[in-house]
């Protein structure tokens, strides 16, 4: 058993760990430090936002932050109005405020358990792992624990490339988008925007800026110009677990293997949803038999699509995304884009088309970056991630996914695996795929409770 444990990270991962490392019998009382940064505790940058647009992507009854309680957020949720259902789409305002009081909840608790919980509120500064222990460096500090888990959620996004020091300097090209909306006010400026990628954030962007910004218009550009799909209404039930589909893909661990035998499964059912959520409990198995020639494939060719169909928008959101366009203040586009350059107060875009198309430009007053998450390790400012990769601690995926690591979480290094330093969510990404979720982050959650407190 690990006594005394760091978790370092104050976002949803973080609190989902220390949670279940709380929440359950402990043989011995426990000492945790638990570094949460600078931010609101819990929230992170998902769940962070005030905004009653910004809804959850998965229904009330799947949010549970504890695999042993699974009806818990719905049951916070209906405390405070009976109407809400199971497969209702509710504000991530409220899963914010969820993680929050059972943080609260469990805190209190381990008080009266005899716990000790150190809560700091700043980042970790460096970390010292070692075959019987880790230092954790934070100011003039230095504590040995038994086990740390890196729960840092993504890396902060970089401005992409053709970008330069001049633009950002302008104040016109938004690299955050979370922390510009942080700060949005309404405003009835006529303004041209133009959002650079259409995954989630995308869509959340666009609802938040069309109503807080009645006459701006927007463009955006990504390389299919193809918005998330939609969950529907009502929701459907996985197809037989995936388990037919996923013993064929996993003895045949090949992309174009793996792409015909998803069709012909589509092929044979009313809602390809079913098969696509079917999948989802194999996928970290399936990632694994993937060759890295055949992962490095699926990032060039098919991860777009895979992206759009396995995260998909709320119902209400598809809606108001589709009267944004039938009302002509969003167009889609197809391209990439290459470089920006300031014009004046504004900037001016040039973009290549999908195709062998001539390239073209496009003025904006606004550029706002939102091409997903960031977890590529190799290019960070992050400075903890920095000084872990600099000395040798750790280990960047070859792909830009995250850090090496075996399956449980262990992180990995030049001579093997840490038996005491883990990570949990977006850095795992590498090694599992999907783990960014909450359903897949409580049950990594649940694991690691259960390798520390093991006897």
């Amino acid at each position: 058993m690990f006594r005394r444990v760091a978790i370092i990270g104050g976002g949803a991962a973080a609190a989902t760990v220390i949670s279940e490392l709380l929440d359950r019998p402990s043989a011995q009382p426990l000492h945790l430090d638990w570094y949460t940064g600078a931010g609101t505790v819990a929230r992170g940058v998902a769940y962070g936002t005030t905004s009653e647009r910004h809804l959850l992507n998965v229904r009330a009854a799947s949010m549970s932050m504890f695999t042993g309680k699974p009806r818990g957020f719905l049951e916070f949720a209906q405390r405070g109005d009976s109407s809400i259902a199971g497969t209702d789409f509710l504000p991530r305002r409220l899963y914010g405020d969820y993680l929050e009081a059972e943080v609260k909840r469990v805190l209190d608790q381990a008080a009266k358990a005899g716990h000790d919980v150190q809560v700091t509120p700043f980042d970790v500064d460096a970390l010292v792992p070692e075959n019987d222990g880790v230092t954790v460096i934070q100011g003039d500090e230095s504590r040995r624990v038994d086990a740390a888990i890196l729960a840092i959620g993504s890396l902060p996004p970089q401005p992409l490339i053709g970008v330069g020091d001049d633009v950002l300097a302008s104040g016109n090209y938004i690299v955050d988008p979370w922390r510009f909306m942080a700060n949005l006010k309404p405003d009835a400026t006529a303004r041209e925007i133009v959002i650079v990628g259409m995954g989630l954030t995308a869509a959340d962007v666009l609802l938040e800026l069309s109503a807080q910004w009645p006459n701006a218009r927007f463009t955006a550009i990504s390389r299919h110009g193809k918005l998330p799909e939609a969950h529907m209404l009502n929701p459907s039930v996985p197809l037989d677990d995936g388990g037919e589909l996923f013993e064929s893909m996993r003895d045949a661990p090949d992309l174009r293997t793996w792409m015909r035998l998803v069709r012909e499964t589509i092929e044979g059912t009313n809602d390809w949803r079913t098969v696509v959520d079917g999948l989802r409990p194999h996928l970290p198995s399936l990632w694994q038999e993937l060759p890295h020639t055949e992962r490095a494939r699926f990032l060039r060719h098919v991860r777009w699509a895979w992206e759009r169909v396995r995260h998909r928008m709320p119902p209400k959101a598809a809606e108001s995304l589709k009267a944004l366009e039938r009302d002509g203040r969003l167009q889609r586009r197809q391209g990439r884009l290459q470089h920006v350059q300031l014009d004046g107060e504004r900037l001016r875009l040039n973009v290549t088309p999908r195709g062998l198309g001539p390239a073209t430009t496009m003025p904006a007053d606004l550029v706002i970056q939102t091409v997903g998450l960031n977890t590529d390790v190799r290019r960070t400012p992050h400075a903890l991630i920095r000084q872990l990769s600099t000395n040798g601690h750790v280990t960047a995926d070859a792909l830009g996914l995250g850090l090496e690591a075996e399956p449980d979480g262990r992180l990995r290094h030049g001579n093997g695996a840490w038996p005491n330093f883990f990570a949990i969510g977006s850095m795992l990404r590498g090694t599992l795929w999907e783990t960014t979720a909450i359903p897949e982050i409580r049950q990594q959650a649940r694991s690691l409770a259960e390798r520390i407190l093991a006897p």
